[in-house]
């Protein structure tokens, strides 16, 4: 970048900055982009491939999972990065589409680029997108049904659609009936689900179906002393955030001794106030004492006396499970314990699991806090099954909020592109060839669906198109006999959420990138990382993976 003045070349970048412009900056961002989606394609539906990531300390995970997928490959090129942020986004608002959403990105700037070819501005297609992307959420309102919180049928569909594809298929009816189970106990009074409330514990060993619901928290944690109760029914719970142990003073302070009675009576007062300690909390009358601090071994000995069953070091955010699943109230000081602020539990028994102890407090009467156990044969089983179990939880979650579904199998899709099409006509212009796009886009989903289940992706959307043409508005595709069916007498529902958000968030990408005209990447310094190393095969040898 060099101006011409007297003779004299002015440098405004600094040495060996790169700088692409125009045309070949777009090309290189809309290849980058596409190479991701490329990349999770065929991870799209129920008979989707897995990928398996290895990374550079040799650890394996197989996954179906989009945005595990993109967060495990290490991405350099920036527009890419872009992707894997819509991957990210889709996940922490829905907690499901998240390949959708790259899938469609990925689609849009395709044929964002052969209207770049035709001359026309990126302006314009953005204004086409957005204009598309806004049609498309009000088309989606309208095709949406209506789901309660005691439509059990239709939420245990909807994690099973969530589940599906993803290494699950055998166990996932039960599963699906754990995922539902659970998002109901934890619903808040204002209808709120907070997926926080439910802790998954991944245990290898047994199979997939020993998977089990705890109403109420496994703490990863064994009992304290031998001595203690291994079983206690009728739980009366104290919760307490302090250590019980003799607080060391602030300040320095020295004692002098001058005979060994002295000592001893030094270190019976010691005795004496662990004993006071033990007695408080025994007087309460409870029979279970969780710890998130430490306690004294001589404390110890007097618990197991008092016949409590104690965990200590229990972590914080157990500890807030616990007061919800109990409805005890965590105390900050062993004086101010009354029994009040205890929480019931019909059972706490410790119980091993695989080669572990673990706590199991159950039969809470109400609990707003409750626990999944999942077993699977060998660690990367057990690792999918949590990530399914988790979109089954998020997208259940979202479904009991929204309280709206839309078919999946790529209805919704079809419909889109039908409906968009026929709006397009009605805004003419330019825009009218991005709108026209952006309908073709859509149909991206319905034929990665058929790719991946081995399926003609041509004869497949025509047969689709031709059912919304004459009124059926859910009709997908039947992965198994590739014939376009009503999708939700087969029981393929999802929440509308998840849709809304994709195309939102893939359009919003799209357009971003499309705008860019000019990439300034500055010079590393020594040692750093490369500026953007030409792209192909600047990430990891995916140049070749374009269809």
């Amino acid at each position: 970048m060099a101006g011409q003045f007297s003779g004299t070349p002015i440098y405004i970048l600094r040495e060996g900055s790169q700088r692409t412009a125009g045309r070949e900056a777009q090309r290189s961002n809309i290849m980058a982009a596409k190479a991701v989606a490329g990349s999770v394609r065929t991870t799209l539906g129920p008979k989707g491939m897995d990928k398996m990531l290895v990374d550079t300390m040799g650890d394996v995970v197989i996954t179906n999972d989009g945005v595990t997928i993109l967060k495990e490959m290490d991405i350099e090129h920036p527009a890419a990065k872009m992707m894997v942020e819509i991957a990210k986004t889709q996940d922490s608002e829905v907690g499901d589409g998240t390949t959708t959403a790259v899938v469609l990105a990925g689609e849009l700037l395709k044929q964002a680029e052969e209207l770049l070819e035709q001359e026309i501005h990126p302006t314009v297609i953005a204004a086409g997108y957005r204009a598309a992307a806004d049609k498309s959420l009000e088309i989606l309102k309208g095709l949406a049904i209506k789901v309660s919180v005691k439509d059990d049928d239709l939420l245990r569909k909807i994690a099973i659609t969530a589940m599906t594809g993803k290494g699950s298929q055998s166990a996932r009816d039960d599963l699906a009936v754990i995922a539902v189970e659970a998002i109901k106990a934890v619903v808040d009074e204002d209808g709120s689900v907070d997926t926080d409330n439910i802790t998954v514990e991944k245990k290898v060993g047994g199979s997939i179906s020993d998977s089990q619901l705890i109403g109420g928290v496994v703490i990863d944690k064994d009992r304290l002393h031998p001595n203690m109760p291994k079983k206690v029914t009728g739980a009366r719970i104290a919760l307490l955030n302090a250590a019980v142990e003799i607080e060391k003073t602030e300040v320095d302070a020295k004692i002098q001794i001058t005979s060994p009675d002295q000592l001893q009576a030094f270190l019976d007062q010691e005795e004496t106030m662990l004993r006071d300690m033990v007695d408080k909390i025994a007087a309460t009358g409870a029979n279970v004492l969780f710890v998130q601090k430490g306690i004294d071994d001589l404390a110890q000995h007097y618990l197991a006396k008092a016949g409590i069953y104690t965990v200590r070091r229990v972590k914080k955010s157990d500890m807030e499970k616990l007061a919800r699943a109990t409805g005890a109230r965590v105390v900050t000081s062993i004086h101010e314990i009354t029994k009040d602020d205890l929480g019931k539990a019909g059972l706490v028994e410790e119980r091993k699991v695989s080669d572990e102890k673990m706590t199991f407090v159950e039969e809470c009467i109400n609990p707003k806090s409750v626990s999944i156990i999942l077993r699977g044969g060998t660690e990367h089983v057990v690792d999918e099954l949590d990530r399914a179990m988790e979109d089954a939880l998020r997208v259940v979650g979202v479904a009991v909020e929204d309280k709206l579904l839309v078919a999946g199998g790529g209805a919704p899709e079809v419909e889109l592109a039908l409906r968009l099409r026929s709006y397009a006509s009605t805004v003419g212009g330019r825009e009218q060839l991005a709108i026209e796009s952006f309908a073709d886009a859509m149909e991206i989903i319905p034929k990665t669906l058929a790719e991946n289940a081995g399926l003609d992706q041509i004869d497949t959307l025509v047969a689709l198109r031709s059912q919304h043409e004459k009124g059926v508005k859910t009709a997908g595709l039947d992965m198994d006999t590739g014939k376009p069916v009503d999708m939700l007498s087969l029981g393929v529902v999802e929440p509308l959420r998840v849709k809304t958000q994709a195309i939102n968030s893939a359009a919003e990408a799209a357009v971003m990138i499309l705008r860019i005209d000019d990439v300034i990447a500055s010079k590393s310094g020594p040692g750093g990382a490369p500026g953007m190393g030409g792209m192909p095969g600047g990430m990891g040898g995916m140049g070749g993976m374009e269809e």
